[in-house]
């Protein structure tokens, strides 16, 4: 025996087949059906373009930036290589390197540049950064004890008009006790390497000499800190106050997500917006369903009666139309989900034809860091969208199909 279709679904299913005489009814389900698309399409590739950004963000920040630092008065850090060897036994932990931060001016006339000096530890350095991947000119090896060597970022570099083999003169500002005059304390050093992350406050700021040469420059013993790398770098916010903890406390705890707390919030908000912006499309398109469906319930007021006069229930009528509805919602959901994800897999290779067909330039290398459009496609973003985007197509059918079934045989059949 052939199995059959329920009658709400069958009769739907025939209602969005069929060629209605009605051109504008099709055409606005058709528009509806492609505004849903466009709507779906334009959430994924937007979604996946912002947090592929998010990651190459991320990715430049910690470039030489720790996941977390321990910082605790130098007097207590005089015997670092033991704090090492015992953060480097904690759980998770990846690398462990010291460091010293100085707030300095430098000078090469006539520019003047504030700056933050940090101390490494070349040796020990690459295990909590990407310094040696950043280098555009020099070597990590050219900061040894005593060399009085420096690494620049390149806009710092760029700012005070220097290159390999200049020198430039490092202030610090030294205190002394209430009410003296604020004195300081200068040296010489001669750049031996250029580094570029991507990042403004990196490049434009941060200056890199050996440990042994910042602590003699800041005239005390000790280190600043100790700067953490995990193998896994969301749980630096769980595992930086742990390892302090096993240090002995005492420490002054900060990790990668405080530290870039604004930047990542910025990023946040901005992906919020655009996706409630987006949605408006699919709820535009939603109207239009409402829209399209309100006509056809007109249209087939007739048909409605009939079914009602040989028994067809409102829940029945109910049934009809929103299969209606719910199959072109359906239908561009699935085409937007189908185009976005494609898009999205393929954006860096997309972007570059379009910039050679219509001549521009996406991402200017003059203007921006990044010159590439980065994109990372992530499937909960697409179960989000997805079931978004069917619920209000869903909702759109309720209106409609409760006036369908409101439809009286008696009113609807007198003139017929």
């Amino acid at each position: 025996m052939r199995k059959t279709l329920p009658l709400p679904l069958f009769i739907g299913l025939r209602y969005v087949r069929a060629r209605s005489g009605q051109f504008f009814v099709s055409f606005i389900s058709w528009v509806s059906m492609l505004g849903i698309c466009v709507g779906v399409l334009a959430l994924i590739t937007i979604l996946s373009v912002m947090n592929g950004f998010e990651n190459e963000l991320r990715g430049r920040l910690l470039s030489l930036a720790a996941h977390a630092t321990l910082t605790r008065n130098p007097a207590a850090l005089a015997l670092w290589p033991d704090l090492v060897a015992a953060a480097q036994r904690q759980n998770g932990v990846a690398g462990v390197a010291p460091f010293v931060e100085l707030q300095a001016l430098l000078a090469h006339e006539p520019e003047l540049q504030a700056a933050l000096v940090r101390g490494i530890e070349p040796a020990i350095e690459p295990s909590v950064s990407e310094i040696g991947r950043a280098l555009a000119q020099g070597s990590l090896d050219d900061l040894q004890s005593g060399s009085a060597n420096i690494i620049l970022g390149r806009v710092l570099a760029y700012q005070l008009g220097v290159g390999i083999g200049d020198t430039v003169t490092v202030m610090i500002p030294v205190g002394g006790a209430a009410g003296d005059v604020l004195n300081s304390r200068l040296q010489r050093f001669t750049v031996s390497g250029v580094f570029e992350v991507g990042l403004q406050e990196q490049d434009g700021l941060l200056a890199l000499v050996h440990l042994d040469d910042a602590v003699a420059l800041r005239g005390s013993t000790g280190i600043t800190g100790l700067r953490l790398k995990f193998a896994d770098a969301f749980a630096a916010p769980t595992l930086a106050p742990a390892t302090a903890a096993a240090l002995g406390g005492g420490f002054k705890v900060s990790d990668w997500t405080l530290e870039n707390a604004s930047y990542f919030r910025a990023i946040r908000i901005e992906k919020t917006m655009m996706t409630l912006i987006m949605l408006l499309i699919v709820a535009v398109a939603a109207f239009n369903i409402v829209a399209a469906l309100v006509m056809v319930v007109t249209d087939k007021r007739t048909d409605i009666a009939i079914l009602r006069t040989i028994g067809a229930r409102p829940r029945t009528i109910v049934g009809v139309f929103v299969t209606q509805g719910v199959v072109i919602g359906w239908l561009g959901t699935a085409l937007g989900i189908a185009a976005g994800i494609a898009i999205a897999l393929n954006v860096e290779t997309l972007a570059p034809l379009l910039e050679r067909t219509f001549g521009f330039q996406i991402m200017d290398a003059d203007v921006f860091y990044i010159t590439r459009i980065p994109s990372d496609l992530q499937v909960g973003d697409v179960i989000l969208i997805s079931v978004v985007a069917f619920l209000l197509t869903v909702l759109a059918t309720v209106y409609p199909a409760i006036r369908a079934a409101r439809t009286q045989p008696a009113e609807a059949l007198r003139y017929e």
